[in-house]
């Protein structure tokens, strides 16, 4: 029979990355930039994290001596730090240079993933394993450290309490992300310069600033849904090439959801279900069946495509500006 309490909590934890990468990619493309390079901001804000806690759990003469509150701190800021300057970077070549969007997200998720395999695979010939892979177990165990409760309250325990703080975090932010974007007039300022940026420039709004702002905060909070699936997910285990195509789940989730961010909570639930559906189907010997498991996400994503272009809703509809360069002097 189908184990829904072994499934429930495996895809909420299928869920976290995807959820952050969906929120960060929303709060950019509300400002009119199309970040295609989610997957690479993605990779590179777990490696920063894993850097950061390979060189702290190196610095101690006994890793189960580890300070939680700084295990957690240090690999968070180098995350973030990570993140934001690929934030930074995108922002400068398209915004400031204005490059084109779509070959620029692409140019820096191959940049991200050759960063990622880069300094990952430096980071494993220093520890002389004889295995592709970095095991940082006491960062792990600060990061999934589960609710007192989480073992004494039986199957509601397993399907609510039993994850790491970042799971309930990126809940949070996804929250306060949509009442930010529908009801405050910063939300109001920035859908105003995605949908039309030149009448929000004539209104006195800073365009640049808003997509600088946007895109960096947005890449951040994407940069810790990599650092979730190294650190949580997995175990605190790094591999190269390991994330498969999760960043760009993320952004289809973005399309899913309609761009509201609150609704990316159970869609990602959904989409995490989904990709891992396959492990707890049994299929048997017939490979071919488990293969149209693996394809279930995209096919949803494909027919929400579909019944959004039938529609023609404009509240379902990208920002009207999406994509394209801002030039002040063609106002």
């Amino acid at each position: 029979m189908f184990n829904f309490a072994a499934f429930i909590p495996r895809a909420v934890m299928q869920s976290i990355p995807l959820l952050l990468g969906s929120t960060g990619e929303t709060i950019t493309e509300k400002s009119g930039n199309l970040n295609l390079g989610i997957p690479g901001v993605m990779y590179v804000g777990a490696i920063s994290g894993v850097i950061g806690s390979f060189f702290y759990e190196m610095s101690l003469e006994d890793p189960a001596q580890i300070n939680s509150f700084l295990a957690v701190l240090i690999p968070m800021a180098c995350c973030l730090l990570g993140s934001f300057l690929m934030g930074l970077l995108y922002c400068f070549l398209t915004v400031t240079l204005r490059a084109n969007q779509n070959v620029t997200g692409l140019a820096l998720t191959t940049f991200g993933i050759g960063f990622g395999n880069f300094f990952g695979g430096s980071l494993i010939k220093l520890t002389g394993s004889s295995v592709p892979s970095i095991a940082l177990s006491a960062t792990n165990k600060a990061f999934a450290a589960k609710l007192p409760l989480a073992e004494k309250t039986g199957v509601f325990g397993r399907i609510f309490l039993s994850y790491g703080f970042l799971a309930y975090l990126a809940i949070v932010i996804a929250l306060v992300t949509s009442h930010i974007l529908t009801r405050t007039r910063v939300g109001l300022q920035l859908r105003a310069v995605g949908e039309n940026p030149a009448t929000a420039d004539a209104a006195g709004i800073n365009v640049g600033r808003y997509k600088y702002l946007a895109t960096c905060i947005g890449s951040m909070i994407a940069g810790l849904g990599g650092l979730y699936y190294v650190m949580d997910y997995a175990s605190g285990v790094w591999s190269n090439d390991a994330f498969g195509d999760r960043g760009w789940l993320a952004i289809a989730l973005v399309i899913f959801t309609i761009w509201r961010p609150n609704v990316g909570i159970l869609a990602s639930m959904l989409f995490g279900g989904l990709y891992i559906l396959y492990l707890f189907i049994p299929t048997g010997t017939n490979l071919a069946i488990k293969e149209i498991y693996k394809m279930l996400p995209y096919l949803v994503t494909i027919a929400v495509l579909v019944l959004i272009s039938l529609r023609k809703r404009r509240e379902d509809q990208p920002p009207a500006g999406l994509g394209l360069p801002y030039f002040r002097e063609e106002r």
